[in-house]
């Protein structure tokens, strides 16, 4: 034991689904990240959620068993049905004792710390620097708990979370710290299935202090998104279901080889990376866009084509990114024929939707900056579980996983605006609007949303604006925004070649192609019946590819 460290400094490792359990076996010295020198010492922490379940869930619910029976991988396992929940009652008559002191004194986090360990409610270890390293750890949680929670340290809830910390740490921490030494292993913890607060304050706690912890929850839920401010490896897998209890034994397996091999099969065709992917495959996926760089000629090639067979699709930990297009025509062919052709093809594929009057949107004026600072995370970023979760939220009636992905492209719009700001607004209030205007889709965008099934055909937005019939809003604006960081493909035409998205948005965000005429007061062509024949749309598809 070296008794002239002072400092203990955590940095995840790096983790992938192949090495993770092998980086988890490894002891501290030789995992990455770890460093020894003036008083200071570095460790490698194992951090990792998995979620949902895979194909075969007899094998996957016998791997929990062996994860937490394996004497190697020396994992303790918590969750809501395994955890202690006695405590003390001169442990809860001190718990008291230091409330009653904060109600009188008010007293800072770390002044709070001290009660506690004057109480003797803080774990101690026989490693000196560890023994800081506790402390520190409770004063990390609490700070937290101050942040995140409404009137902070003042909350109606800090009494039970404060008990469950206490009681837990004295059940589960405390036997595991008579092996801990930074210098060797720090304990490790598997936790299984739902939460709630005060699981994922004593989650908290135990990261801060250095613990290895793995995440496993079969219904797929991100049971500690936004208690971190840096990114952790997560593993998904391909289904979601209810937990089930935790194991204890483990399975027979009953099943023919023949239907082994055809679930290896499926598992193989339908993984992540794959790429074939079955019908609502991604339904749970997040998407987001990239946004593709076309010549006028390759957008109507591009624009048929579903999106996994597109240039930089990609699937991965949970995300799928989906090559999409927005581009504005301004001006109009010297080939009418072809101009029309072009554009009411497009229309006519399946979930399209064109729009030839303006506005699209009517903006909201109501008030949402409060809502917005709310839903606000330390680091400045919104919470999608926030918003998700709060009363003005509109769009519960969605499956969860297009709620998700919805409100990630509110954040996403957010983070980095890129509506051009009216004179004298701030960028705040950029952000806030951004954040009302996507409170209040229309019904059938909603609609449109709905059909898209992330490797599948991409839907459209086309918007033909001859200024007879509206002009484009501000609003509007926002809403091709959000749409474009779904993923949607969005066309302009614009006949005059006049500015209107260029009025909002800035103009790297879009393509710009000019025809070569201008035409004024051109009236929308509604398409004849025959252009649409099958057989001539794929004779119009192989002349633009040149076949």
């Amino acid at each position: 034991m070296n008794t002239s460290l002072n400092q203990i400094n955590i940095q995840p490792v790096a983790l992938s689904y192949e090495n993770w359990l092998g980086m988890l076996k490894k002891p501290l010295p030789e995992r990455p990240n770890y460093s020894l020198e003036n008083g200071t010492i570095q460790i490698g922490q194992v951090l990792g959620e998995f979620l949902g379940v895979p194909i075969d869930t007899d094998e996957y619910y016998n791997q929990l068993f062996d994860y937490v029976s394996s004497t190697e991988l020396d994992l303790h396992l918590l969750s809501e049905d395994t955890l202690d929940k006695s405590i003390n009652n001169a442990h809860f008559q001190a718990i008291q004792r230091v409330i009653n002191v904060h109600q009188e004194q008010k007293l800072s986090i770390n002044r709070f710390a001290a009660f506690l360990d004057g109480e003797k409610l803080l774990l101690k270890s026989k490693v000196p620097v560890l023994h800081r390293k506790l402390r520190e750890a409770m004063i990390a949680t609490l700070e937290l708990y101050s942040e995140r929670e409404q009137d902070g340290m003042k909350n109606h809830e800090l009494r039970r979370v404060l008990v469950d910390l206490v009681k837990w740490s004295i059940n589960h921490l405390a036997p595991t710290l008579e092996t801990a030494d930074p210098e060797r292993a720090m304990p490790k913890f598997l936790w299984y299935g739902d939460v709630k607060k005060s699981h994922q304050y004593f989650l908290y706690y135990l990261i801060m202090l250095g613990c290895d912890i793995v995440i496993f929850h079969p219904e797929g839920k991100d049971i500690i998104e936004g208690f971190l401010k840096e990114k952790i490896f997560v593993h998904r897998y391909p289904k979601n279901q209810h937990p089930e209890p935790f194991p204890t034994e483990k399975r027979s397996r009953k099943t023919t080889v023949a239907y082994r091999a055809s679930i290896e099969i499926e598992t193989i065709l339908n993984q992540e990376g794959s790429g074939l992917y079955k019908p609502w495959q991604l339904r749970d996926y997040t998407p987001s866009s990239l946004t593709l760089k076309t010549t006028y000629d390759e957008l109507f090639i591009v624009s048929n084509e579903i999106a996994m067979v597109r240039p930089e699709f990609d699937v991965s930990n949970g995300q799928v990114q989906i090559p999409s297009i927005f581009a504005k025509i301004n001006g109009v062919s010297r080939d009418r024929k072809e101009y029309w052709e072009r554009l009411h093809t497009l229309s006519q594929l399946d979930n399209c939707m064109l729009i030839h009057r303006l506005p699209i949107t009517i903006p909201s004026h109501s008030d949402f900056r409060f809502h917005y600072r709310n839903a606000l995370e330390r680091d400045g970023s919104i919470s999608t579980e926030k918003i998700m979760q709060a009363h003005y939220w509109p769009y519960s009636f969605l499956p969860v996983g297009l709620q998700k992905g919805l409100a990630n492209a509110v954040k996403k719009i957010c983070e980095k605006p890129s509506l051009k700001p009216l004179p004298m607004e701030s960028l705040e209030e950029v952000k806030i609007y951004l954040f009302t205007q996507a409170m209040f889709i229309p019904k059938k965008i909603i609609q449109l949303l709905e059909r898209f099934d992330y490797s599948q055909e991409v839907p459209k937005c086309i918007i033909f604006n001859n200024e007879k019939t509206g002009m484009l809003s501000r609003s509007d604006a926002a809403m091709l925004l959000l749409l474009n960081q779904f993923g949607i493909d969005l066309l302009v035409y614009n006949p005059t070649g006049h500015n209107d998205i260029e009025n909002y948005l800035d103009e790297g965000l879009f393509d710009s192609h000019w025809l070569e005429d201008v035409v004024f007061d051109l009236e929308y062509k509604e398409p004849s019946h025959s252009i649409f024949k099958k057989g001539l749309f794929h004779g119009f598809l192989k002349n633009l590819r040149g076949d």
